[in-house]
């Protein structure tokens, strides 16, 4: 962990539909004062270019400058991690303790961290949070859910994972997409135990009045 930052989060984006909410996620770690260690795979970045007009390099290093110049974050609280650094320290259970978000999680990440696959960097860092009892939140943006990808959700949860579905709900009446964006974001952040202002929890900030009236 960066002297002078929170504890250090991982959040990992994959090739599901939904790169906004996990460049949200890093945005909000960001602004809480975290250390940030992020990982992009391959068919993620494809997606970040087709759903949005954010343009990252994949090479670690330009990444972490261009997520950080993004995000306005403090030199250092930013980094990330290629495919194969197995020298990274979420690749063990000896390195650094982090809380670690798969946002969005695509059903193929779900399936290999289930069985423990470990194929790549994604994989192992997920793997490790899993032995480790460290938290970890997987974002799941897929419909209709088959049977395989159930099965896989009830394992991981079996296993002390948490399932969040990016499935934002509708009674704080958003006004705009980056609410919805916020709403999925704001449950990751309860999940980690950090504050946030991206909304209020329920029963704050209403007029008192209930279901019925």
């Amino acid at each position: 962990m960066a002297e002078g930052f929170k504890p250090p989060v991982t959040v990992a984006l994959t090739g599901a539909s939904g790169a906004q909410y996990g460049l949200r996620l890093i945005e909000a770690l960001v602004s809480a004062g975290h250390e940030v260690w992020v990982m992009i795979s391959k068919a993620a970045h494809l997606v970040i270019a087709t759903e949005t007009e954010v343009a990252l390099p994949p090479r670690p290093a330009l990444l972490a400058e261009a997520l950080s110049e993004r995000f306005s974050a403090a030199e250092g609280q930013i980094r990330c991690f290629g495919r194969e650094d197995w020298m990274a320290p979420v690749a063990s259970g000896s390195g650094a303790s982090s809380a670690m978000v798969i946002c969005p999680c695509s059903t193929g990440t779900l399936s290999a961290v289930a069985c423990g696959a470990s194929n790549n960097l994604i994989e192992r860092a997920a793997d490790v949070a899993l032995k480790e009892r460290r938290r970890l939140v997987l974002v799941p943006r897929e419909t209709p859910f088959s049977a395989i990808h159930l099965e896989h959700m009830l394992s991981l949860t079996r296993m002390g994972a948490v399932v969040l579905p990016a499935a934002p709900g509708f009674y704080h009446q958003p006004q705009t997409i980056d609410d919805l964006i916020d709403f999925i974001v704001a449950r990751i952040l309860n999940q980690l135990g950090i504050d946030h202002q991206l909304m209020p929890r329920w029963g704050e900030g209403s007029s008192g009045s209930t279901v019925g009236d």
